[in-house]
């Protein structure tokens, strides 16, 4: 779970960039690693998930709030949870 103190306060307005994203209304599992998934297949739904992201107008909000919250699962903005942990420690 990200780590609740670094949430923005829960007003709309704060998460409306939401509703622009590319992957509304996709099915979640692509942005998400499932129990034990590695190799090929994890870098291919990685893939799918960055591909995606990379059409993505609301792009930077997102990474900017994975980053903020530090997301701990999944791809967020077009990185994955090691992308953004190596980003993470590279500005600190």
């Amino acid at each position: 779970m990200a780590a609740i103190s670094r949430l923005p306060m829960p007003i709309q307005e704060t998460y409306e960039w939401q509703y622009d994203g590319a992957c509304r209304g996709v099915d979640p599992e692509i942005f998400f690693s499932p129990d034990a998934e590695r190799g090929p297949r994890r870098r291919a739904r990685e893939a799918a998930a960055k591909a995606l992201c990379a059409v993505c107008p609301v792009i930077q909000q997102c990474r900017d709030h994975a980053l903020t919250v530090r997301e701990p699962y999944g791809t967020w903005g077009g990185l994955t949870i090691n992308e953004r942990d190596q980003l993470l420690r590279e500005t600190a």
